[in-house]
C-alpha cells in the first residue's frame, strides 16, 4: 500500500484551512527565533559554539572509567564531550582562566596518575573573521538563490516563498539543536549548509508543477506533494538508521565507538527535513494556492 496516495492528500487538504496552512509554519518559525533569541541573551550567541569555533584544551587519559564517571568527576570545570579514544577516554573542556586549568591538571594527576594523563591546548580552527565571512557568504548563497528562484518563474512571490522556507528549515533545526544540547560544529554546520540545497529543491519541485506545467493546479500540486514527500520519507528513514547506528551500537556490540559527529549531522537532518516537510508542503502550497493560482486562472489557466 503506497504511504502516500491520493486519500491520505485529500484528507490533509480537508483538514487544513488555507489560512491555517500558512500560519501554522509562520508560528513555529516565530518560536524557533525566540528560542534563537534566549540563547543569544544567555550565552552571546544563537547558537552554543563547539570546540572548532572556541579553542580549549582536550586530555586524554588512561582509564577504565565510564564516560559517566569521568562527568561527574570533572563536573565543576566546562568539560564540552567526553569520548573513547581507542583504549583511553578524550575530554575536551572550553576555555577557562589558567587558575582554573591548574587546578584540572592537579585534579587529574592525583587522580589518574601523571603518567596515565596527556593535556594539550586546541586552538580555535574556525576564527571570528572567519565566521563572519562564512556567515556573510551564506547571506549571498540566500540572496542569488532568490535571483535564480525569480528568473525561472518571473514571480517575486513564488522566490521569496522558496527562500524563506530554506530559510526557515535552517532557523528550525538550529532552534532544536539549542533545545536537545547541540553545539556547533563543523558536523553540524556542513547539515545545515545540505539542508539550503535539499530544501530549496523541494520547493522548487513544487512550485515548478504549479506555474510550469498545463492542466489543474491541484493536481500539479498532489502530485508533486506523492513525489516530495516519497524523496523526504525515504531519507528520514535512511538518517534515523544512521543515528541509531551512531549512536546507540556500541551498547550492542563492545568493538564499536559513538560516532558523534555523525549522529549530530543525522540529528540536525533529521530536524531540518521535518522543518522542510512543513514549510514546503503547508506553507508554500498555501500560498501558492492563495496568493498565486488565482492569478494564473484569471488568464484562463495558461502557463509560461
Amino acid at each position: 500500500m503506497d504511504p502516500v496516495d491520493d486519500a491520505h492528500i485529500d484528507a490533509f487538504f480537508e483538514k487544513f484551512t488555507l489560512r491555517q496552512m500558512i500560519i501554522i509554519p509562520l508560528v513555529v518559525f516565530a518560536v524557533s527565533l525566540l528560542i534563537l533569541a534566549g540563547t543569544t541573551l544567555s550565552v552571546g550567541v544563537p547558537v552554543k559554539l563547539g570546540m572548532e569555533f572556541l579553542g580549549g584544551s582536550a586530555m586524554t587519559i588512561d582509564t577504565e572509567d565510564s564516560i559517566s564517571s569521568l562527568q561527574q568527576v570533572f563536573s565543576d570545570y566546562p568539560l564540552h564531550s567526553v569520548r573513547e579514544h581507542g583504549n583511553r577516554k578524550l575530554l575536551q573542556f572550553e576555555p577557562m582562566s589558567q587558575e582554573e586549568q591548574m587546578t584540572l591538571v592537579n585534579l587529574a594527576v592525583e587522580r589518574y596518575g601523571a603518567e596515565n594523563i596527556e593535556i594539550r591546548q586546541v586552538g580555535e580552527v574556525f576564527g571570528k573573521s572567519q565566521q563572519i565571512r562564512a556567515l556573510q557568504a551564506l547571506v549571498i548563497a540566500f540572496v542569488l538563490m532568490a535571483g535564480v528562484v525569480f528568473v525561472i518563474f518571473r514571480r517575486i512571490i513564488p522566490a521569496i516563498t522558496v527562500i524563506f522556507a530554506g530559510f526557515a528549515d535552517i532557523i528550525f533545526a538550529t532552534a532544536m539543536m539549542n533545545v536537545f544540547g547541540l553545539r556547533l560544529t563543523f558536523g553540524t554546520l556542513a547539515a545545515l549548509l545540505m539542508l539550503i540545497g535539499y530544501a530549496v529543491d523541494t520547493n522548487l519541485l513544487l512550485t515548478n508543477r504549479v506555474l510550469k506545467r498545463r492542466g489543474d493546479p491541484m493536481r500539479q500540486i498532489k502530485g508533486a506533494m506523492k513525489t516530495g514527500l516519497m524523496m523526504t520519507s525515504t531519507t528520514l528513514a535512511a538518517l534515523l538508521v544512521l543515528f541509531i547506528i551512531s549512536t546507540l551500537s556500541y551498547h550492542l556490540v563492545s568493538g564499536f565507538t559513538r560516532i558523534d559527529i555523525v549522529s549530530e549531522i543525522a540529528l540536525v537532518l533529521i530536524f531540518g527535513l521535518l522543518a522542510d516537510m512543513m514549510n514546503t508542503w503547508m506553507l508554500n502550497t498555501g500560498i501558492l494556492r492563495r496568493y498565486v493560482i488565482p492569478t494564473l486562472s484569471g488568464r484562463g489557466g495558461r502557463r509560461r
